[in-house]
């Protein structure tokens, strides 16, 4: 490893407050990851699958852009091509100069990471802030993100309430819902005035033209809602053929992720505002970016690219636990966009081996990280194809003109000492006499070593100290060599144990149903969408038409609000509009051109297209009479759905033709909430912090809960 990498490596490992930072993140994500797959059947069934819808994008990618760019420019949208990172950032600019921009609002993409985006639209006079809390902490302290999921990963809430101190010139605090009021008031500003959105595209579905945002806190809607102008950064790699790929693809991603069977919002856009559509952006641009993804496609690292940036190899790996994102740089210095195992492999086949290879050896190949993958990539393999030096393609140089590219590795890329251990190895490794000999010769010295040669840990029978000159006595313990070799301790065991293999074969259908969900009817059903709202820290409760008056009514006492942003009444209840009028109830319909007044009421009503017992979410559309803003802008949105229309799964719901001919639509999992600093869940940041769902029920049965 080069020198700054080392040192940069040996800061991290001694700075208290990072570790602490460190652990706390990767134990909370790992322990909420398991949760939340124990309720998954057939898990390994559904990521190899999802592995074989990558591998077929990959493997015919020029013809799914094309096709998906052909569906968008039919929806409207503007669709543009970028090879490298300055076409990229040049698009951006041209647009932004045309349309007259001055402040963009962007939510987490890490391809403008990627591209350094933020620093040449400021180079061009541009303000640029992240909405993203995570991102606007680090923004503020001028820092790189530090995790693809959780920027912040690194700081403590005293770092956080310092920053806000100095910089926003509020009085110290270190109080997390204060410092997540203080951004949401911040920031609301910024959604309301800014003339550009920019976001990131989780996934772009080929069949319907569909662009899928997910987001946690509101601020994805924000940007691709409220400003004039709405451009999305995707690589070309991001794309599902269907929308039951996308089903799949999002009960894996915020599992992932974040440990939620669903992330709170999950943003389906088709189109740019239409003629009737109360908000929505009038343009809405797709910059699908290579820069140097189609040469990855031709190397023996494509598998790197069927990844979905869920974040949790970072979690899993041991290495990434100690030293952090930020410890992640190429041997100049330079910082990498994508820390972690995937960045270890994607930054030397972006950015050229020879900058980046070395982070391939902050690894220790335990393979954790592969069963952390949801798409089962194997990441091991791919580290180890890097530190051979095995990229068998050109990497585009990042610290070079556009264009330009570094030659081919073709040697390993290791220290000079390692390279020739590497060679004996490998010359060992290809006979199986000569691994055997030598693996006997390896526990002989280990043996005896073990008696000469002082473990820095003390257990000398057990681990060996050796000389620095290796690598390994600078901060690790070498384990002893084994003296049997592995076929020899294999036929023992194998002669005590009797192995099975499960030989039980699936069809797509069969691995993407629950049993669960075809089990669920009428009130079980209900109730499981019930207990699911619950669980997701909304309200629920249940009524009949006659009731739902009262109920509204109810909420808007307890909220001491006199105003509503509504739908319009032919997508509500028979009546109720008026009844609430009758009882001195404001009832408002928000738009785009009224958004600075919209904002500042406090309560929302909408209805639900569907429901979703299994994850409980609501669908909701856009267009005519359906104002998206009334469920984003208010602190509390009360949400309407007919019992008939709860559905069972995502799958059931999600390819519903209401939702292809929206221009937008959005599918919600509770309030929405942040876990950005400290890992400290906060409800409540840019979208509503409460939300009541009202199940209309026609018959006798009543439940009402709450939590």
């Amino acid at each position: 490893m080069a020198g700054r990498f080392r040192e940069r490596i040996k800061r991290s490992l001694a700075d208290a407050n990072l570790q602490s930072a460190l652990d706390a993140n990767a134990e909370r994500r790992i322990a909420v990851r398991r949760k939340a797959f124990a309720s998954m059947p057939d898990v390994e069934l559904l990521r190899a699958r999802a592995h074989a819808i990558k591998a077929d994008v990959i493997t015919n990618l020029d013809s799914y852009v094309v096709q998906f760019t052909n569906v968008l420019m039919e929806h409207g949208i503007q669709v543009h091509r970028a090879q490298d990172a300055e076409q990229a950032v040049r698009i951006v600019l041209e647009i932004a100069r045309r349309t007259g921009v001055h402040l963009i609002a962007k939510s987490k993409t890490m391809v403008s990471e990627e591209i350094e985006l933020n620093p040449a639209l400021e180079s061009a006079g541009l303000r640029v802030v992240e909405t993203d809390l995570g991102e606007y902490i680090v923004q503020i302290r001028h820092e790189p993100p530090s995790h693809i999921i959780t920027p912040a990963v690194h700081l403590r809430r005293a770092d956080v309430g310092q920053t806000f101190h100095e910089v926003l010139g509020i009085p110290y605090t270190d109080d997390i819902p204060t410092m997540t009021n203080v951004a949401r008031q911040t920031l609301r500003e910024v959604f309301l005035n800014a003339d550009m959105g920019i976001s990131g595209v989780n996934f772009g579905v080929v069949e319907s033209g569909t662009l899928c945002v997910v987001t946690n806190e509101g601020n994805g809607r924000m940007v691709t809602t409220l400003p004039p102008v709405h451009v999305a950064l995707m690589g070309i790699e991001r794309l599902v053929p269907t929308l039951d790929d996308l089903a799949l693809m999002l009960a894996l991603l915020p599992r992932s992720a974040t440990g939620q069977k669903l992330s709170v919002y999950t943003n389906l856009i088709h189109a740019p505002r239409q003629e009737n559509d109360p908000d929505g952006p009038r343009e809405r641009h797709v910059i699908l970016v290579d820069n140097g993804r189609s040469k990855i496609r031709q190397s023996p690292l494509e598998e790197i690219l069927y990844c979905i940036r869920c974040g949790a190899c970072l979690n899993a790996c041991p290495v990434f636990r100690e030293i952090g994102g930020h410890a992640y740089i190429g041997k100049n210095g330079e910082h990498s966009s994508y820390p972690g195992p995937v960045g270890s492999v994607l930054s030397p086949a972006l950015f050229g081996i020879c900058e980046f290879g070395q982070l391939a050896r902050a690894s220790s190949l335990c393979g954790a990280c592969k069963e952390a993958c949801p798409v089962n990539i194997d990441l091991p393999e791919l580290l180890l194809r890097v530190r051979a030096g095995k990229v068998e393609q050109y990497s585009q140089d990042k610290g070079s003109p556009s264009g330009s590219i570094s030659a081919p590795a073709t040697k390993p890329n290791a220290p000079p000492i390692l390279a020739l251990g590497l060679r004996l190895y490998t010359w060992a490794a290809v006979s199986a006499w000569r691994f055997n000999a030598a693996q006997k010769m390896a526990g002989i010295f280990g043996h005896l070593g073990k008696w000469v040669i002082p473990s820095r840990s003390g257990q000398g029978s057990d681990w060996l100290h050796l000389p620095s000159l290796t690598g390994w006595g600078v901060s690790k313990d070498f384990p002893t060599p084994a003296p049997r070799t592995f076929h020899e301790r294999w036929k023992e065991i194998r002669s005590e144990k009797v192995f099975s293999v499960n030989t039980r074969v699936s069809t797509v259908s069969e691995m993407t149903s629950s049993a669960i969900t075809q089990e669920l009817t009428g009130d079980n059903m209900v109730q499981m969408f019930a207990d699911e709202v619950i669980a997701l820290g909304a309200l629920f409760t249940r009524c009949q038409h006659q009731d739902v008056v009262i109920k509204v009514l109810e909420v808007l006492a307890e909220q001491h609000a006199e105003q509503l942003l509504a739908w319009g009444e032919q997508y509500l209840p028979d009546g109720l509009l008026e009844n609430l009028m009758q009882h001195g109830i404001e009832v408002i319909y928000p738009t785009t051109e009224t958004k600075d007044g919209s904002s500042k009421v406090r309560v929302g009503l909408t209805g639900a297209i569907a429901g979703i017992a299994e994850t409980g979410s609501l669908l909701l559309t856009g267009g005519a009479g359906q104002p998206l803003l009334a469920s984003l802008l208010p602190e509390v949105h009360i949400a309407l759905l007919h019992e008939k229309n709860l559905y069972p799964s995502l799958g059931d719901v999600i390819t519903r033709q209401e939702l292809r001919k929206s221009s937008a639509a959005v599918i919600i999992s509770g309030p929405s909430r942040t876990a950005d600093i400290e890992m400290t869940l906060t409800i409540g940041v840019h979208g509503p912090g409460t939300l009541q769902v009202i199940l209309i029920s026609d018959d006798a049965k009543q439940m009402v809960a709450s939590s």
